[in-house]
Parts: C-alpha cells; structure tokens; sequence
C-alpha cells in the first residue's frame, strides 16, 4: 500500500511536467527574450510553497549565466523593493494568481514599467492580467489526496523554471568554462577548473627517447619515469611518436626473439592522442575514456613536447 501511494505521487507529478512540452509556444519564446534582454537582474518573488520554488529558480538563473536573486514579497512591500532597479525583470510565481502579497507587488511593478512573467495555473487570474508574458504551470491535480498541499503545482512551476534558466544559458552561449567560474569551491568546481598543464609532469619527469633508441633503453626510460608511456621526439622537441605499454605487449607477443634488435622508431605508434596545457583536465578525461588510454602527451601549437597528463593525476586532484 505504501509502494503504491507513492508510485502514485510520481506518476501524477511525471504528468504534470509531461503535460507542459505542449505548452511551450511563442510566450515561452518571449519569456526567455525578456530575461535576455534585460539590462538588469532578474527578480523571481513567490510566497509559501511557491516562494521556495522562486528561490531555487533564481539561484540556477544565478549559476547559469543569469543575474538574478530572490525577493521575498512580504517583504519586499515593507522596503526591500528598494533592492529592485528600473531595468529589472521580475518573474513571479502564484498557483492561483491571487497570492495577496505577490498582488501588492504590482502596482510597484508597473510603475517601474518593469517587465513581468507570471508562472501561474490560472490564466484569468489578476496576476495573469497584469503581466507582460503568462506561462501556463497548470496541473489536472494535486499528487496530495485531499488536493491541499502543492505538490504536482510546484514540479511543474520548478521545471518551467528550469527550461527557461537552460534556455538562457544555450541562448548565451554559456560554455562549462563559464560555468566553472560560478562554482569554483568542492568537487564540482575542481573537475571544472583545474586545467591539464596543472597536472602535467614536466622537464626532466617527461620520458624521452629518439627514434633510433635501442628498445632496452627505451623500456629503461619507461620504467624509471613510471608512466607507461614515453614520447619519441626529434632534435627539436617535435612529437614523432610514443612508446607505450600496449605497444610493448605487441611486440612482445609477435616479435619477441627480435624485440632488443628493434629501434624506438619501430615500434613507435605515429599521431599519438595530444592536448594542449590550456585544456580542461575534464577534457583530457574524455579523450582518455574515449580511446581506452591512460595517458596524454602535451603539445605546443608547434607540435613540441611540453609534458606529459596521467590518469593517476588526475584522479589524486579529483578530477575525476
């Protein structure tokens, strides 16, 4: 019985969001070119449930690219609309559209000449009237059997919320570079700042050989720098190659009787997978995962040597 009250919660607010993909038209596109072409912040205001709702909708426009913050509407009648600027855009957020204190806003609000998105459920409700674009958060019930406590309101409010703060962020152009500005402290913001050149083992930790080293040395090379790999490199620092445990099982398993008579040349792998010292370290994860490899040569523009980017690295600064 318990399973099923609750399976029942889930499948009634799963419809409620559902139930919006087909709302979505034109208002929705206005919505989203009110907030981007504000010139100053966006307010999101609600009260009680709803109030909750506003607030997380502001801290993700906030952490998307989108300058924003929550005002409270109670108190925002008693003086903290001072906070509020003439280039504002306010989104407010009312089931019922007749939230007293969201109302008393209003006038406030059009005396500004501030523009105004309602995410309400009743679209003839005074809110609805008054405001510039309506987005329609409407649900057929409450997943609450006495129909009292918003519930499936309050999913739909806060996915509207969020298509509309995802929408910004595509329409801005908000790449994981941005992002990480926003989020610099804790797991997250490690995987999304730290860059591969502060990983990378550097100078005398890089293993080098040329193409005409003996594969004696060039197993001593890999072995002494510990990184499964070693670069083959011309006078000049240019990448030829690299050396690495896999193409030492090769040989091994096809032309051991002549491995120690082979040069570094031989068994080299050619246009091995590179990265440039500016990228993520998360990107570096991805090429990795993508080719099943361990290791990342770093290169300059001009095709140099500059270090060498390890799984292992990366997984002690938490990268990963």
């Amino acid at each position: 019985m318990i399973i099923s009250h609750g399976k029942r919660v889930l499948q009634i607010e799963a419809e409620a969001i559902s139930a919006l993909v087909d709302r979505l038209d034109d208002r929705f596109e206005r919505a989203v070119e009110l907030c981007y072409f504000c010139k100053g912040r966006i307010v999101v205001t609600g009260m009680g449930k709803s109030g909750l709702i506003a607030r997380k909708i502001s801290a993700t426009l906030a952490s998307t690219g989108t300058t924003a913050f929550f005002l409270h509407p109670a108190e925002g009648s008693h003086g903290d609309f001072g906070m509020v600027s003439k280039e504002d855009v306010f989104i407010a957020l009312s089931n019922s559209g007749e939230t007293d204190e969201v109302l008393r806003l209003l006038p406030s609000i059009k005396r500004l000449n501030l523009g105004l998105i309602a995410l309400t459920g009743n679209l003839r409700s005074t809110l609805a009237k008054m405001s510039d674009v309506v987005l329609d958060v409407s649900v057929k019930e409450e997943a609450c059997p006495l129909g009292l406590a918003p519930t499936a309101s309050t999913t739909a409010a806060l996915a509207m919320g969020d298509a509309l703060s995802i929408a910004l962020l595509q329409k801005r152009g908000f790449q994981r570079e941005d992002y990480a500005e926003f989020h610099p402290g804790g797991a997250l913001g490690r995987r999304l700042l730290v860059r591969v050149q502060d990983a990378m083992h550097l100078g005398a930790d890089i293993p080098i050989v040329d193409g005409g080293t003996p594969m004696k040395d060039v197993i001593l090379e890999m072995t002494s720098k510990k990184l499964g790999i070693t670069t083959v490199q011309d006078p000049q620092g240019h990448l030829l190659g690299v050396v690495t445990d896999g193409d030492l099982r090769r040989v091994f398993m096809n032309r051991e009787s002549e491995i120690f008579s082979l040069k570094a040349a031989q068994v080299m792998t050619t246009h091995p997978k590179t990265i440039s010292k500016e990228a993520l370290a998360t990107q570096a994860i991805q090429i990795m995962e993508q080719y099943s490899i361990t290791a990342l040569v770093v290169v300059t523009k001009e095709e140099r040597v500059a270090g060498i980017v390890h799984l292992h690295d990366l997984l002690k600064l938490g990268v990963v």
